[in-house]
């Protein structure tokens, strides 16, 4: 037999299988967002020989789990099925908290992993970002300095945010009153957010609050990279009765701008943490900030009243 014949004649058997095979399988939509390897179903309104996905449930037969197709989104399989949903959606209605999300196999669901992600830049920000200089202006604050140099010794050495620079404490000496029943200090501490979006209204309610109940009030001023303790530094510096130091908290992942109020009656070096009280949780999603203001003011007339703070002043008032 001649070549040319063979080769024309594989060349037809070539193109007569590739044609029955084309025509035998069917078009297959590949853009899902379902799983792979689950049962076909035939797609109403589709080209004949499409076919689509459906997601799989399992049940119990005979002892044995097998599967079959969920119901489409917003449909329940049974009215116990989406008694369940409601209660969890109640659930979830009272919690910011990451609850009843689901998962896809054993990892989290993509947008509840990205909204994760989300939250912990805004924590990482919160804690490395810089209180904006206007802010500071606006409410005619002056800045001093811990012994701390950056962040990341901030975050290394807590001590050193206890205590004041020896230029912090000249500066204070020299354009703070001395011996004030209040005195008011404010430092980013853990969160420069929370002191960006919660000091105005925490302070000037807090200032109105206290000027209403007749309670003098020394120079505010702001301290970068402070801790709580350092107001037993500033109480033996300016010798108040009271010290407010309001300073931004932990960020978390449920709220990375959230700020706290501590108050201590003539706080010194070697006070014991139980004479401190705090007002936690101050911001639009917990405690509003121009009601905590008016509030640490009642809470400021009490110390005052008591002369006590923390657990002496629970004892005291009962």
């Amino acid at each position: 037999m001649k070549e040319e014949l063979i080769a024309s004649i594989t060349k037809l058997v070539v193109e007569k299988l590739s044609q029955e095979k084309t025509q035998s399988e069917p078009e297959v939509d590949l853009w899902s967002k379902q799983p792979k390897n689950l049962p076909l179903e035939a797609a109403a309104g589709q080209p004949e020989g499409q076919v689509r996905f459906k997601p799989l449930q399992m049940q119990e037969a005979n002892g044995k789990q097998t599967v079959k197709p969920l119901s489409q989104k917003g449909e329940f399989s049974s009215p116990e099925q989406e008694k369940k949903e409601q209660q969890l959606e109640e659930l979830r209605k009272k919690t910011p908290s990451r609850i009843a999300v689901g998962r896809a196999g054993s990892r989290p669901k993509t947008d509840t992993w990205l909204k994760f992600r989300f939250d912990h830049a805004a924590a990482v920000d919160a804690v490395y970002g810089e209180v904006s200089p206007a802010v500071l202006e606006s409410l005619d604050l002056f800045s001093v300095q811990t012994k701390v140099k950056d962040k990341e010794e901030y975050i290394r050495r807590p001590d050193r945010g206890r205590q004041l620079s020896d230029e912090a404490k000249a500066i204070i000496k020299q354009r703070c009153q001395s011996s004030p029943a209040v005195q008011i200090v404010i430092s980013n501490g853990l969160s420069a957010k929370a002191i960006e979006t919660n000091i105005e209204d925490v302070y000037l309610s807090l200032q109105q609050s206290l000027n209403n109940l007749g309670i003098q009030t020394g120079t505010t001023f702001y301290v970068d990279k402070g801790r709580v303790a350092l107001m037993d530094e500033i109480g033996d510096l300016l010798t108040p009765d009271v010290v407010v130091m309001l300073i931004g908290e932990r960020p978390g992942l449920v709220s990375a701008e959230s700020l706290s109020a501590y108050l201590c009656y003539k706080p010194h070096k070697g006070v014991l943490e139980a004479e401190r009280m705090v007002v936690s949780n101050i911001h639009k999603g917990g405690i509003p900030p121009v009601e905590a203001g008016a509030y640490l003011g009642t809470v400021v007339q009490k110390i005052l009243k008591y002369e006590a703070s923390g657990v002496s002043l629970v004892k005291k008032e009962n």
